[in-house]
């Protein structure tokens, strides 16, 4: 099958101590797959699989509960500073949880969807985030996926990818998704809705979505799971990420 990485990336990454198994960052805008391939990629090579976007739904979620404004930033600073955000093994995916309750398939609902660019963008919110996400990865055996990985939560990674897909074909996945979930929404509502967060997303003063300069580009657009994951294992492969033994896990915990 023909490649449809980007003429420009190239493989390349940080160097990592022998036998240390190396860090996954596999970043790109709302809607790309990230999620799917990264638990994907996980499973195959036996680590351990964050989803970082779960992470700060999770926040936006109690945002919602609490009745706090999100453009509220000395809120959100106070909010995030008495909350904890945790990641449970054990499951694919991995639950989330929320000052020791699940709320996995909570954080999906789409208000928590509209709101959480702006409660990722408070810098209090990234800063505690962001110190347990390289918590997770310091050991390697991790694959870890959202807007800034590869840039800013572990610019060392030694495999960085980065996913992207045309507007349309986002949207129309998202579609899906929501309605598997029982949230039926029209294309037209939600390409809005992914145009406007990739512009809270590139526009961010801190920690911006953008392509690592060392990072592979894939285009998924027409392509499905499995062509796609192909490709990233290939990738993950070629950069020397091998299975875990029969007794590994991901690192960190």
């Amino acid at each position: 099958m023909a490649s449809r990485q980007s003429e420009g990336s190239r493989f390349g990454g940080a160097r990592r101590d022998a036998g240390r198994r190396p860090a996954i960052a596999i970043d790109g805008p709302a809607a790309a797959g990230k999620s799917t391939i990264a638990r994907i990629v996980a499973e195959a090579l036996g680590y351990l699989y964050v989803d970082t976007g779960a992470m700060y739904r999770a926040l936006a979620f109690k945002v919602l509960r609490e009745g706090i404004d999100p453009e509220d930033s000395e809120a959100l600073a106070r909010l995030a500073g008495t909350t904890e955000v945790s990641v449970r093994p054990g499951s694919n995916p991995p639950a989330i949880l929320l000052d020791g309750e699940e709320v996995t398939e909570s954080i999906r609902h789409p208000d928590v969807t509209r709101i959480v660019s702006l409660v990722a963008m408070e810098p209090a919110v990234r800063t505690r985030l962001v110190a347990l996400q390289r918590r997770l990865a310091a050991d390697g055996g991790v694959v870890m996926e959202g807007r800034d990985i590869g840039t800013h939560v572990l610019p060392e990674a030694e495999v960085k990818i980065y996913l992207t897909a045309s507007v349309r074909e986002r949207a129309r996945r998202r579609q899906e998704e929501l309605a598997r979930l029982g949230h039926p929404t029209s294309l037209e509502t939600l390409q809005a809705e992914i145009e406007r967060r990739d512009r809270l997303d590139t526009g961010r003063a801190l920690a911006p979505l953008r392509q690592a300069p060392d990072a592979v580009v894939i285009d998924t657009t027409g392509l499905d799971v499995a062509q796609v994951a192909e490709l990233v294992l290939g990738v993950c492969r070629r950069l020397g990420a091998r299975p875990a033994g029969r007794n590994g896990g991901g690192g960190g915990g």
